[in-house]
C-alpha cells in the first residue's frame, strides 16, 4: 500500500492512526534477500542520494543490490569498489551503462538516463596529487546529486602561489560550496576558507606519514582552524561531496535556477513560471 492509499484509508475510517503510522514507517525501502534494505526515499526525504558501499560486501551481493537500485531509481552509485567488485559488475552490466572512476574507486550504473541537473555548482580542490582520490570521490557524488563540478588539483601550501589562479577559476563559476581535500598537515582548507565567501568543507586525507600520519594531523588541523569551515572524517569523500552538493542545490533553488524535485520533467524554477504567466 502506498502513501496515498494509506491516507485514503485513514480518511475513510478503514484503519486507525496507529496502524497508519506503522505502515508509513515501513514505506521507502526495498529489501534484497535478508541482508540489505535499500532506502528508496532517501533523496526525497533528505536531499542526499542513496549509495552502495562495496567495502566488506561480497561481489555478488553488490551486483544484486545494484540491480535493485537501478530498477527502483534508474541509477546506482557504488563506492569503495575493489577490482573483484568491478569484475563482477562488468560481467553483468553493459559497458555503456557502467561508469568506472579508477581514482575515486566509484562505479555509476544507469539505464541510459542522465542524472538530473539541479543548477547547483561546487568546487573541488586537492592540496596534492596524492589527495586526488578522496577529492574525486567527493566530485563524483556531487555530480550524481545533479551539480556541476569544477575541479582544481595540486595547489597545496608547499607552492601556495598555485592557489590564486585556481580560486579565480572557481569564482567565475560561482560555486555554492567548495570541498578542499588535504593530507599531511591539512592546512589548505583553512587558507581557502579565509579567501572565499562560500562554505568550505575540509576533507582530511590519509596521506602523510610519521607523527600524525594517516590523516590524523590533517583532521586535527582542520578542526583547530581559525577560519570558519566544516570538517568531515578522514577520507570521507562521499560525505564531503554530498554535503557540498546539498548546500549548492539549496542555493540553486533559492536563486530560482531550478526546483529541486524528484521528477526532472516537473523541475521548473520560479523565474520560468513567472515568464510563462506573463506570456499567457
Amino acid at each position: 500500500m502506498d502513501l496515498t492509499n494509506i491516507l485514503k484509508s485513514v480518511k475513510e475510517g478503514n484503519i486507525d492512526i496507529e496502524s497508519a503510522e506503522q505502515q508509513v514507517r515501513s514505506l521507502g525501502f526495498v529489501s534484497y534477500s535478508n541482508i540489505a534494505k535499500l532506502d528508496s526515499h532517501r533523496k526525497s526525504r533528505t536531499g542526499i542520494i542513496e549509495a552502495i558501499l562495496a567495502d566488506c560486501k561480497e561481489p555478488e551481493d553488490v551486483v544484486e543490490i545494484a540491480r535493485v537500485m537501478v530498477k527502483q531509481s534508474k541509477r546506482a552509485l557504488i563506492t569503495r569498489v575493489s577490482p573483484q567488485h568491478l569484475n563482477a559488475l562488468r560481467a553483468v552490466f553493459p559497458e555503456d551503462r557502467l561508469e568506472w572512476n579508477s581514482r575515486a574507486r566509484t562505479v555509476v550504473i544507469h539505464d541510459g538516463t542522465p542524472a538530473p541537473g539541479t543548477g547547483g555548482v561546487i568546487g573541488v580542490i586537492s592540496a596534492g596529487t596524492a589527495d586526488i582520490p578522496a577529492a574525486e570521490e567527493a566530485r563524483v557524488i556531487a555530480s550524481e546529486m545533479g551539480c556541476e563540478t569544477v575541479a582544481v588539483y595540486d595547489v597545496g601550501v608547499a607552492g601556495i602561489h598555485r592557489l590564486i589562479p585556481a580560486l579565480q577559476k572557481l569564482k567565475l563559476r560561482n560555486p555554492g560550496a567548495i570541498v578542499v581535500a588535504a593530507g599531511r598537515e591539512g592546512t589548505l582548507p583553512t587558507i581557502v576558507s579565509g579567501l572565499v565567501d562560500v562554505p568550505v568543507i575540509g576533507l582530511p586525507v590519509s596521506t602523510g606519514y610519521g607523527a600524525g600520519g594517516g590523516g590524523k594531523a590533517a583532521l586535527l588541523s582542520m578542526l583547530q582552524s581559525c577560519s570558519v569551515l566544516a570538517v568531515v572524517n578522514i577520507d570521507a569523500g562521499f560525505v564531503a561531496g554530498a554535503y557540498a552538493a546539498r548546500i549548492a542545490n539549496m542555493i540553486a533553488v533559492a536563486a530560482g535556477k531550478r526546483e529541486y524535485t524528484e521528477d526532472p520533467e516537473q523541475d521548473e524554477g520560479p523565474a520560468e513560471k513567472q515568464k510563462e504567466g506573463q506570456e499567457e
